[in-house]
């Protein structure tokens, strides 16, 4: 009997294009991957209703989603208008207890309002704004991949990050995270499995050990 595929679905970060997956590659003979992109929201769109309108672009049943950064906390969204096989998150957090101090901080402030009109058009910012300040020498490797430059996907998406109010999680979500992540530090992270060196985008940088590890996650129980 040929054996079963199972269907991979993955949703990159915040405002990144699925090209940060260019090198994630699992064994053909028992996955297919699907590349799940941003849209741009609709006015006063709710994360409920933006989730459940992307998940209308996964076409298959009983699949593994795969999110990093902000996309991990999408997926989450996702999976509570699905049924998913395996929930895994990259690089974020599971609750709102995960956050940083000064995005709960900006929270409280609203200062996440002020945030967009200085990121918009100006990828140098932008950059430092969602991988930390230390990002320089990799500016074009970002210009490459952060390719959602639209006003009001950035202001909803940075909004939604900031304010989203997840007080539990599934129990059976399989967090991946680095120890040297500066987005979400690893201090307020529970519940992991921690990557050695890796930053908030291993993904790119760490992709051997998701090559190498994912496929195991994914098949056990």
């Amino acid at each position: 009997m040929k054996n079963e595929i199972i269907h991979v679905y993955l949703m990159p970060g915040m405002a990144a294009t699925p090209k940060i997956f260019e090198h994630i590659k699992l064994p053909e003979s028992q996955f297919k991957i699907h590349l799940l992109e941003w849209v741009i929201p609709i006015n006063n769109e709710s994360m409920s209703d933006y989730s459940f309108r992307l998940s209308k672009n996964i076409k298959h049943n009983n699949i593994v989603l795969i999110g990093v950064s902000f996309g991990g906390v999408l997926v989450q969204e996702i999976s509570k208008h699905i049924t998913v096989r395996k929930l895994i998150i990259v690089s974020s957090v599971k609750s709102i207890h995960e956050l940083p101090k000064r995005m709960r901080l900006a929270k409280a402030t609203k200062a996440y309002k002020i945030i967009p009109t200085k990121l918009i058009g100006n990828i140098d910012l932008f950059a430092k704004y969602a991988f930390g300040t230390n990002v320089t020498k990799r500016l074009e490797l970002y210009k490459k991949y952060l390719s959602v430059n639209d006003s009001k996907y950035l202001n909803w998406a940075i909004k939604n990050m900031v304010c989203w109010n997840q007080e539990t999680c599934e129990t059976d979500i399989i967090h991946i995270h680095g120890e040297k992540d500066k987005v979400f530090p690893i201090k307020y992270i529970s519940n992991c499995i921690v990557v050695k060196n890796g930053t908030h985008i291993m993904i790119l940088s760490k992709y051997k050990w998701f090559n190498e590890h994912l496929p195991n996650l994914i098949l056990n129980d």
